[in-house]
């Protein structure tokens, strides 16, 4: 149903309490809204330009006054404005999802996640505005009063229904075994809405279903504006003699039946939910204090019907009339009217199956651009180049977020607009989804990539924030160097060698790094500063590849600068990085980082996230590896093999699923051991877990050492040098552990669980069931892990890394004997 439809059908069978409308797009300005004759008149005014301005195609203006007239005389005498507000405080959904879609097309820009069995949030207009935090149903047995929720009171399942596609499907069967509710996930390629396919099984007839939308919009839970209402099947025709100014009307029967729309508003997005099967009921009242839910919950039924909840924390229900098979659609825009015409409920031109069918097509389309890797992977293979393409935004190119998740809910609340979480860009994990996209041919999305970070994120004196919002503005504050190097790989990865990226974004780069480097703010894990091996390896792979763009623009003097300093730089990676002194080998081994460029002194280091104090040459990370994949040490190199062995008896975890790695001992980011989330006290207290994609780093590493050919291997005396060598079925194990890791959704997360042991307070809210080499609640998927896998199969099919820089591993790893 249209809004043409809503205003010629208007129900003479609600009450006026029902006919109020939510003065949408007015942040904490709307304090007094049912509380005064004044303030219900400027929710009128509001409503009535809505309903006008619909009105205006089909209408002469004669007959719009009339009608603004009668819609005054009933608006004004609304009365039911939910009390109480701004309800309990807002939260996050979990960042454990089981699966993220959206359209294949730019011009829908609106993306949902899935988790727990219900609807979290859904991304509107760009990949870094939330707007929902959760969309279930309610199970109502009205005898008993028993009230079930699908997310607290069912066993959870998901399915790809297709390989070739983002399209979801959750079966949630009730704990108690009275029901069964079926969900089909799809978005409309052409306009920005979520359509939901519903199923409702039960063997009781007498249980009632019940539609729960939780908002959360413009990225805060709280300062949103609600508003409900029924539409009546039996109308109201109004006419006015313009002569006389006497004003009729006639009733036309209809089936004793209404359709619910509920719709909310904060400044200038407004989201709308309708169903097409009948519905009643609806109400929008305060989280915690008189949403429907509340209400179910203490009475069994909908005791008290609000029409409008204005500026909080705001929650709608209604109750489903038919419930065996529906759909349900989510349409958002800037303000009503946008969000209405993002649906057209009723037109048998647009229903369900022709969305599902147009937006299964995109993503079959793009699929068949994707290369074949091994049928046991392909399947995975797909769904993470799928997820790569849909977190990158429509409006924005190249700004690739990190991942559509909130890990653990971001800090005590969700009430403020100013949570990240990990919807944002940072220069590092989108040069990993670079890779990935190279990896599968990708060349356009790549240099989207690069323009980005060149012509959005990058700074005056040519380095990069931390990470930014899609406009380029940071979020956190801090300066890590190998984010300002990896753009250089990426440019000379493109031959991107005209003049403009030379002078305008490389040269700045490259001198910063020069006059800053190799120490660094933060190195990759975001926490500690000093002489990482990985930042350094960024470092002086992004000199070499600058080096190379210079000298095709004629300038030498720069060209040998970097040069020069990446040789001193490579040439002092031992002393700088590599421990003799350390308590886990008496031979050595790289530490994880020397604030000094110590690593003999024993100088203490305080680990963030409250994890203590330690001696830095107890604390280890595989971040040497990247010597190794960007061409600056072999693989066979015998500090790298030991510190390797140092990296097996300190971080490696054997789990069901395959052998995993924390990022580094005594880490402090990821749940507690007792099943409470990372941060709950608000002193960013916990223990870090397993990191996906260190395995795949892993098996980079071990392709590589399985590429070095052992006749040639000779030392400088030209006798046979000893190495020791993985089998080459072991890169494939480790790709075969990333296949494992991956949840049913075939989402990659961060962080998998490290115990055989299942915490029995888990916080359920944040917190997935923790089960032994399976994912937490950390940023699920993360990009970074996607791009891994497809980086990692492509590299095994290929037989070498094809992300080392080749003019790298000239200069060192291919001249090192």
């Amino acid at each position: 149903m249209n809004m043409i439809e809503y205003v010629r059908k208007r129900s003479i069978e609600a009450p006026v309490t029902e006919r109020v409308g939510a003065r949408h797009g007015v942040r904490r300005g709307i304090g007094n809204i049912g509380k005064s004759p004044t303030a219900r008149f400027s929710i009128l005014i509001y409503h009535l330009s809505l309903l006008i301005s619909h009105l205006s195609s089909i209408i002469s203006p004669s007959l719009r006054l009339c009608i603004s007239a009668v819609i005054f005389a009933v608006a004004v005498s609304a009365q039911m404005v939910a009390p109480g507000g701004p309800g309990k405080d807002a939260q996050w959904a979990t960042a454990a999802k089981q699966g993220v879609g959206t359209s294949a097309t730019t011009e829908s820009k609106v993306w949902f996640t899935l988790a727990q069995g219900v609807l979290t949030e859904v991304y509107y207009p760009d990949v870094t505005v939330a707007n929902v935090h959760l969309l279930q149903f309610i199970v109502v047995n009205p005898k008993t009063k028993k009230v079930e929720t699908e997310q607290d009171d069912a066993h959870h399942r998901i399915r790809v229904t297709r390989p070739v596609s983002l399209t979801f499907q959750q079966i949630n069967t009730a704990k108690s075994g009275e029901w069964k509710i079926t969900k089909t996930y799809v978005t409309d390629p052409s306009a920005n809405s979520v359509w939901i396919s519903v199923e409702f099984q039960t063997g009781n007839e007498e249980l009632e279903l019940h539609i729960y939308h939780d908002p959360s919009v413009k990225n805060s839970g709280m300062f949103d504006s609600a508003m409900s209402d029924t539409l009546s099947r039996k109308t109201v025709t109004t006419t006015t003699d313009l002569t006389t100014g006497r004003t009729t009307q006639s009733i036309v029967a209809g089936p004793p039946s209404a359709q619910s729309f509920l719709v909310t508003s904060d400044e200038d997005i407004t989201s709308l939910v309708s169903l097409d099967t009948d519905s009643k009921n609806p109400t929008s009242g305060f989280y915690g204090v008189n949403d429907g839910l509340t209400q179910l919950r203490s009475s069994g039924r909908t005791e008290t019907i609000y029409q409008l909840a204005r500026n909080g924390n705001v929650v709608h229900t209604a109750q489903v009339v038919n419930p065996k098979r529906f759909t349900v659609v989510f349409s958002i825009g800037k303000d009503f009217n946008d969000a209405l015409g993002q649906i057209s409920i009723g037109n048998e031109k647009r229903n369900f199956a022709t969305v599902q069918a147009e937006y299964e097509k995109g993503w079959a389309d793009y699929v068949k651009t994707l290369p074949r890797v091994d049928a046991k992977y392909q399947t995975q293979f797909n769904m993470a180049a799928m997820q790569l393409k849909a977190h990158e935004d429509k409006a924005n190119p190249g700004a690739n977020i990190a991942s559509m998740s909130v890990p653990w809910g971001g800090g005590a609340n969700a009430n403020e607009p100013n949570i990240g979480g990990y919807h944002l860009v940072w220069s590092r994990d989108l040069y990993q989804v670079f890779t990935a996209f190279m990896a599968i041919g990708d060349t356009a999305a790549a240099n989207r990539a690069l323009d980005f970070l060149f012509k959005v994120q990058q700074k005056p004196d040519g380095s990069f924030p931390q990470n930014s919002w899609l406009d380029g503005r940071p979020f956190w504050g801090s300066l890590q160097m190998d984010e300002v190097a990896y753009p250089l790989i990426m440019a000379y990865e493109l031959k991107r060698f005209d003049k403009a990226t030379w002078e305008n974004h490389v040269k700045k780069a490259a001198d910063f790094i020069v006059k800053n480097g190799p120490s660094t703010p933060q190195e990759r894990w975001e926490e500690e500063a000093g002489y990482s091996p990985s930042t350094i390896a960024a470092e002086i792979a992004g000199l070499v590849c600058a080096a190379e763009i210079a000298r095709r623009n004629g300038d030498t003097a720069s060209a040998e600068l970097y040069l020069k300093t990446a040789d001193a730089w490579e040439a002092n990676i031992e002393k700088w990085t590599v421990t003799k002194t350390g308590p886990h080998s008496r031979e050595p081994y790289y530490i994880r980082i020397a604030q000094n460029g110590k690593p003999d002194a024993g100088d203490k280091i305080e680990l963030n996230n409250g994890a203590g104090t330690f001696d830095e040459r107890e604390i280890v990370d595989a971040g040497f590896l990247e010597f190794v994949r960007l061409g600056i040490r072999r693989a066979d190199d015998p500090i790298i093999i030991n510190s390797l062995n140092v990296i097996d008896k300190v971080i490696k975890v054997e789990t069901p699923n395959g052998p995993a790695f924390y990022r580094y001992n005594n880490d402090g980011y990821g749940e507690m051991d007792d099943g409470r989330r990372w941060n709950w006290d608000g002193k960013y207290t916990g223990k870090g877990r397993l990191w996906v994609l260190l395995s795949g780093e892993r098996g980079q590493y071990e392709l590589a050492l399985d590429g070095l050919d052992a006749v040639s291997d000779r030392n400088s005396n030209g006798e046979s040098r000893s190495k020791t060598a993985a089998k080459p079925s072991v890169a494939w194990q480790r790709l075969d552990n990333m296949l494992a890791f991956a949840n049913d959704g075939l989402m990659i997360p961060e962080q998998v669980w490290d115990k055989k042991e299942t915490p029995k307070n888990i916080d359920k809210q944040f917190i997935p069931e923790l089960k032994f080499g399976e994912g937490t609640g950390s940023a699920t998927p993360l990009a970074w892990s996607m791009a891994q896998f497809i980086r990692l199969a492509t590299n095994l099919k290929a037989g070498r890394n094809l992300d080392t820089p080749d003019i790298v591993y000239q200069r060192y790893a291919g001249r090192r004997r």
